[in-house]
């Protein structure tokens, strides 16, 4: 009985083991993960993607270099739109809806905020980027479901 209570006791006692996500090879930014670009490995590290299946289809928004944990914060959505992309910019509220064109001033994926030119006025607004790839701006930025049928 002491004895089975003291083995119960050591396999408590022993380190949890956890997995992290690191780098197969290096991976350049702006790149699309795949899974012969990832590993997993035993260890753990403050931010760190434990399962594959989190970072597929992702992003890399900075250099991953081999061996090293990917962190979340190292990956976002793939970028829908391209530095000096033109883009369909929108302004909704209240039943006005008006559409111009603007071009992109950085990259930016599904839900990022993104500062575009408005060609027309050449004034510089901040947007968040749709799922169709366009920059909404004012009140409804949040509401980017309501554009879906524009």
């Amino acid at each position: 009985m002491m004895l089975r209570l003291l083995a119960l006791l050591c396999l408590l006692a022993s380190p949890l083991r956890a997995e992290m996500l690191v780098a197969a090879r290096m991976i350049p930014a702006g790149s699309v993960l795949e899974p012969r670009d990832v590993l997993l490995r035993e260890g753990r590290a403050t931010g760190a993607v434990e399962a594959v299946e989190d970072a597929m289809g992702l992003e890399a928004r900075v250099v991953l270099y081999p061996g090293r944990p990917i962190r979340a914060a190292d990956l976002g959505p793939p970028a829908l739109i391209d530095r000096n992309q033109i883009v369909t910019l929108v302004y909704r509220q209240n039943g006005l809806l008006i559409a111009t064109e603007a071009r992109a001033l950085g990259r930016g994926g599904v839900g990022d905020m993104l500062k575009v030119m408005n060609l027309a006025s050449r004034s510089t607004v901040t947007g968040q980027v749709d799922a169709a790839g366009r920059v909404i701006v004012g009140p409804s930025a949040r509401m980017l479901q309501d554009l879906e049928d524009f």
